[in-house]
């Protein structure tokens, strides 16, 4: 079965007026062109507002929330490409993130493979969850959520009470940077993930599986994929990415809280959603996610510059989902 990777279309929206007809018609034949034209823009804007940032520190500060945001937004961009979603990518990454603390005594590898473990183990009854008993995907993970929330919250007091710390080798991954300060080493993971995402998205039979059930999960059916199992590697996967987020969000801060990646949740939809991925499935790409965790970092900074609130940059972000999810509504409708 052939199964082609779209980038959303905007074929079918009628624009007001020419100057809109002319920027949907760019984004819809080439929207990563279009989302690097904002970066760039975004990047002058805020380097206007605060010279300081156009600096080799101050881009570094936002590359070094950039990359966990990005991985973070990988899970919402392999769900959703299925047309579900992970509400509990962000108590999965805190979860991760106090078992490697509590692992560091045996060392920063074991540490690790622990943290990227549990996310993995939360992912994988996501997925059996979502495609073995058909329970809808905002549903059980939300429902998770709440689970790893109360777990967390019991086991704080007791068998995770001495994970507030991190590793040495977990906090150089975190925060830490080479080529003189220049480029933090979590944007070399970040960049590794990214490069294996998109290539299994688009080359892979597994990517294009993924794809055919977003698109129509009834005639991947009929067709012979057997969609269960394809959930379940797709919850497990965004598991192991939500871990490896948040051991990087605790070597960033350099300590471990219940609240270490719970400002994260919003954005990663938000990030996904900007760069072009559908919430209904079937077609979108992680280098636009890319571009759009690159966007919300830039934009964090410039929020920051300004003195904005936390309350000003959820609802920013949440009018962003809601409105591109509106637009992403539309295009269906005509579709």
């Amino acid at each position: 079965m052939s199964v082609e990777v779209r980038s959303p279309t905007l074929a079918g929206v009628q624009p007001e007026g020419p100057s809109r007809a002319r920027f949907l018609a760019a984004m819809g034949a080439h929207p990563l062109v279009v989302l690097a034209v904002v970066l760039v823009a975004l990047v002058l804007l805020t380097g206007a507002v605060e010279p300081q940032f156009l600096s080799v520190n101050g881009l570094r500060n936002t590359l070094l929330l950039a990359a966990p945001l990005g991985i973070m937004a990988g899970t919402q961009t392999v769900c959703m490409l299925t047309g579900g979603i992970d509400l509990s990518v962000a108590m999965s990454a805190t979860a991760a993130a106090y078992v490697a603390g509590v692992l560091t005594p045996q060392g920063a590898p074991i540490a690790i493979l622990g943290g990227v473990a549990v996310g993995l183990l939360v992912g994988l009854v996501n997925g059996v969850g979502v495609g073995v008993f058909k329970v809808n995907p905002l549903i059980m993970t939300l429902g998770m959520s709440a689970i790893l929330v109360g777990l967390l919250t019991s086991l704080t007091q007791t068998i995770l009470s001495g994970a507030t710390r991190v590793a040495p080798l977990i906090a150089t991954m975190g925060a830490g940077s080479f080529l003189g300060r220049a480029i933090p080493y979590n944007v070399l993971i970040w960049a590794v993930i990214a490069i294996a995402l998109i290539i299994a998205l688009k080359r892979s039979g597994w990517g294009r599986t993924v794809y055919a059930i977003g698109d129509n999960s009834t005639s991947s059916r009929l067709a012979g994929i057997r969609s269960w199992q394809v959930l379940i590697t797709v919850y497990g996967l965004a598991g192991i990415l939500a871990a490896i987020a948040g051991i990087l969000l605790a070597g960033r801060s350099g300590s471990v809280d219940l609240q270490l990646a719970q400002n994260f949740l919003l954005p990663s939809v938000a990030a996904a959603v900007i760069g072009g991925t559908s919430i209904f499935g079937g077609y979108g790409t992680y280098g636009g996610t890319v571009f759009g965790a690159l966007i919300l970092g830039v934009l964090d900074s410039l929020l920051t510059f300004i003195n904005a609130g936390e309350a000003v940059r959820q609802t920013l972000y949440g009018t962003l989902v809601l409105g591109l999810a509106w637009s992403y509504a539309r295009v269906t409708a005509n579709r």
